[in-house]
């Protein structure tokens, strides 16, 4: 009984937003109202072939800055390139692979990266992956927290230096209101005695909350900022691996931000002039967002930290 109540007011609310869908459209959110340029300015992007990853690019690009696309699929990635290109003839953008779920790939590229490339003013680690089935990377890591934590976490320790140098210089480290689900089970970090991809999703943000306090904290007077931003529910190919999430973004798409709107935030953390000294917050909308109990405490921070350390075989000052 209780089962056909739920499927009969799903289906009733489907039905009104059907209905009302020419009628009704999402709060588009905060916009970046920052004039910013970026000439001379050097901007590494993760994930940047699609969604708001490919629209934080494009802004960039038009700010002046040089961009350069970090993404696994560079096939992909070039045609992202190209529409940029197009949308800005000059753009100075490039593609480099990067595939976060790889640490030999991480740390290729940042050899590389760090070989040719002299300046890295703001760091976005965008990149992400969303409720997929129970997978490991190649080193071993549960998916989500492999990609969405200990990749970026990898990465950016590799660049840390080449930022300090930079300075003053940014990070944005992509989260979402689902950190406020989230818990991080130092037992069963990777899911081995249980699995369900929406916590596991929720554990990964969280992880990035706290990774953004937690450097911001080690960089205290560097010069060098870090911050969280929650983008919003955003229409994108993210939910690829829910056939559930897929169907209902697709029934309530006139209710979600586009790739632009939700890049808006991202955008406002790495060029806002009065951001230049705020580190170690969490922003939605383009202003300060709320950040659940959990992804404020000192001693998990800490103990990720450690632990992130440990299971990649790095040392972090």
């Amino acid at each position: 009984m209780l089962l056909f109540v739920i499927v009969a007011s799903l289906g009733v609310v489907t039905l009104l937003v059907l209905l009302f869908s020419t009628h009704v459209r999402y709060a588009a959110g905060g916009v970046c109202m920052s004039t910013a340029l970026l000439e001379g300015k050097t901007v590494l992007i993760t994930g940047a072939n699609t969604g708001i990853g490919k629209e934080t690019a494009l802004d960039m690009a038009i700010r002046g800055a040089r961009v350069i696309m970090a993404c696994r699929n560079v096939e992909k990635g070039e045609e992202a390139a190209a529409s940029i290109r197009a949308a800005c003839p000059r753009a100075d953008v490039e593609v480099r692979e990067l595939d976060l779920a790889d640490t030999c790939s991480i740390r290729a590229f940042a050899q590389k990266f760090l070989r040719e490339v002299n300046q890295l003013h703001i760091l976005i680690n965008n990149a992400g992956v969303m409720m997929c089935p129970y997978t490991k990377t190649v080193d071993g890591f549960e998916m989500h927290i492999g990609v969405n934590h200990l990749g970026h976490f990898l990465l950016t320790s590799l660049l840390i230096g080449l930022l300090r140098r930079s300075a003053p210089a940014r990070i944005v480290v992509v989260s979402s209101l689902a950190h406020n689900f989230g818990w991080i089970r130092f037992h069963d970090l990777h899911s081995q005695g249980s699995y369900n991809s929406g916590l596991a999703y929720c554990q990964s943000k969280l992880a990035n909350v706290l990774f953004a306090r937690e450097l911001a904290r080690r960089l205290k007077g560097t010069n060098v900022t870090v911050n969280s931003v929650h983008p919003g529910t955003v229409n994108s190919d993210l939910t690829r691996h829910s056939t559930l999430m897929t169907i209902f973004f697709t029934i309530f798409s006139m209710f979600l931000k586009t790739p632009r709107e939700g890049a808006q935030t991202s955008i406002y953390c790495a060029v806002a002039e009065e951001l230049h000294s705020v580190s170690g917050k969490h922003f939605s909308d383009c202003a300060p967002a709320f950040v659940a109990p959990q992804g404020r405490s000192e001693e998990t921070a800490r103990r990720l930290w450690d632990v992130s350390c440990e299971l990649l075989g790095i040392e972090w000052d």
